[in-house]
């Protein structure tokens, strides 16, 4: 299965990624940044309901001067201090800046977070090529795009959704940018239950992978 979502990303479709059942039990819908359209923005909005998000590979972010959050804030009455994150007390969250393009208009509109997303992506390519040095030009902020900043070792050292996804992009040999929605439940105010997860992949014919999966997957490759 894990194959098959590989493949997937490669395509530009959608897979549904779930973490752990220990952590915090949520699926995403996960895409390719690069491949993402309007129509991505409305289904994700409309069928997962969560944020829309994307995840940054670390080297790029460091490129781009993309800042964790957290240090953003760090001294003031919001800084985040050790174990505030009840599923992951260990580790600091992922969030970046929140971005809009410059030439995008309110920033919400499926058209301008499409938008958004694909240039982040383009900007995460050209880093990862030596390039990269004027990502503030192109972007402004506070936006309506969530960047998230991958752990510097990836899932050696952090195994939240977007360690994941970057994984996944680099297993796959994508540009390793991955915009991602968390999946809700419209009638329990919740999480979607991981079987009603798999029961939406079913129906739309896409592929449910979980966290252990990319991680064995992950192993192995480092491996060889």
């Amino acid at each position: 299965m894990i194959e098959k979502a590989v493949q997937a990303l490669k395509r530009g479709d959608f897979i549904l990624l779930y973490d752990f059942d220990e952590r915090e039990g949520e699926t995403d819908l996960a895409i390719r940044s690069d491949a993402v359209t309007p129509r991505h923005i409305m289904q994700m909005r409309k069928d997962a309901g969560g944020l829309i998000c994307t995840a940054v590979h670390p080297a790029a972010a460091e490129r781009l001067g993309l800042p964790f959050a957290s240090d953003l804030l760090n001294g003031t009455s919001f800084g985040e201090k050790t174990g505030d994150i009840p599923y992951d007390r260990k580790n600091r969250s992922s969030f970046s800046l929140w971005v809009n393009h410059r030439t995008t208009y309110t920033g919400i509109t499926d058209n301008d977070r499409a938008l958004t997303i694909t240039a982040v992506a383009n900007q995460v390519k050209i880093a990862l090529n030596g390039g990269g040095h004027n990502f503030g030009g192109e972007f402004r902020s506070p936006g309506h795009v969530p960047l998230l900043r991958a752990a510097d070792s990836l899932l050696d050292q952090r195994r939240g959704q977007t360690e994941l996804s970057i994984a996944l992009a680099e297993l796959a040999g994508i540009t390793p940018s991955i915009t991602i929605c968390e999946m809700l439940d419209d009638e329990s105010g919740k999480a979607l239950s991981k079987e009603d997860a798999i029961a939406y992949a079913k129906a739309h014919n896409l592929v449910f992978i979980e966290g252990n999966d990319v991680l064995s997957y992950w192993a192995s490759h480092k491996e060889h």
